[in-house]
């Protein structure tokens, strides 16, 4: 996740970072990396690994068993792509070219790595949003479910969610990168305002309204059912079940980034300077959301679960287990 910061470079706090070094004013990576430098990008190395292969499960579950082919996992499926690939390319690029590197030197790279990064973003919230007016209607509208949230819904929400993230990420860089002799007005507003509200603010408002409806519906369900079956225990349960997935899907994705964009909307409106070790902080915890959607949305429910075993197990490789029952 990278956006532009519509203010001078020179505003920048200057600071050591641990694995680049300034030679002849050239900021480059250093040819003696310290103990930091390897622990940090050891620990990134492993969070893009992580990321490449818990997607990949994911992915490799949805196509292999038949039980999975339902609407809700082909949502899951293409969160699961778009989440690989920021695991494959933005991690590595991200890496390259910091946040740091790239203030520096506004290279081919450094753009690439701009538009790769909040496509593919915006593309993995975009697919969350999703996700949660599928739920909205499996929870509220139990009976019309399968007539609302049909096979060619989904592909159309999947179109839309690529075609809309490309929309916005090319519309973002491409504004951020005229040149302006002072802070355009016009540039700040689509960069830093904009920009966020259709990638993030709008996607998370939409979410919270649906996830809320949902809580209240799936509280008023367990009530009727206490009152019929007079089990409060059983009830009880059940309302601490929907308060647990609720509180970790929206959870985690608000802890993930919201201060990443918080930071970037206001930052351009305030004469803070910009603190780089802050900045490349929040783009990493932003990207981490990548990471955890994988054990959010599938690791939760216990068929995935099942087939994890049995791909890890290496079992396809020696028969068919397409028509496996998951429990």
């Amino acid at each position: 996740m990278e956006t532009r910061v519509t203010v001078n470079r020179t505003d920048a706090v200057t600071y050591k970072h641990p694995c680049y070094e300034i030679d002849n004013f050239n900021y480059k990576f250093t040819k003696t990396p310290s103990a930091v430098c390897v622990m940090l990008y050891g620990f990134l190395t492993l969070l893009s690994v992580a990321t490449v292969c818990g997607n990949l499960l994911v992915i490799i579950s949805v196509l292999y068993f038949k039980q999975l082919h339902t609407p809700t996992n082909f949502l899951i499926l293409s969160l699961a792509v778009t989440d690989l690939l920021v695991g494959i390319i933005v991690f590595p690029l991200t890496m390259a070219f910091s946040f740091s590197l790239c203030m520096y030197h506004e290279d081919l790279f450094c753009k690439i790595k701009d538009i790769i990064g909040i496509y593919l973003c915006t593309c993995s919230i975009l697919h969350l949003c999703c996700i949660s007016v599928d739920r909205y209607y499996a929870v509220c509208h139990p009976l019309t479910y399968e007539s609302k949230i049909s096979r060619n819904v989904v592909v159309i929400m999947i179109f839309v969610s690529w075609g809309a993230s490309a929309l916005i990420g090319i519309g973002i860089t491409q504004k951020s990168k005229q040149q302006c002799q002072e802070t355009c007005f016009i540039n700040v507003l689509m960069a830093n305002t904009l920009g966020p509200v259709l990638s993030f603010y709008l996607p998370l408002v939409i979410m919270l309204c649906i996830y809320l409806k949902i809580f209240l519906v799936a509280q008023r369900q367990a009530r009727s059912i206490q009152a019929r079956m007079k089990r409060g225990a059983t009830v009880s349960k059940m309302e601490r079940k929907a308060t647990k997935t609720l509180a970790i899907v929206l959870g985690v994705f608000i802890f993930c980034c919201t201060p990443f964009f918080l930071y970037f909307t206001v930052l351009p409106f305030t004469n803070t300077l910009i603190l780089v070790p802050v900045i490349e902080t929040l783009n990493w915890l932003a990207l981490t959301n990548s990471t955890l959607n994988p054990f959010i949305y599938a690791f939760f429910y216990s068929w995935f679960r099942s087939a994890f075993r049995i791909i890890m197990s290496e079992k396809p490789l020696h028969g068919d287990f397409t028509n496996t029952k998951l429990h």
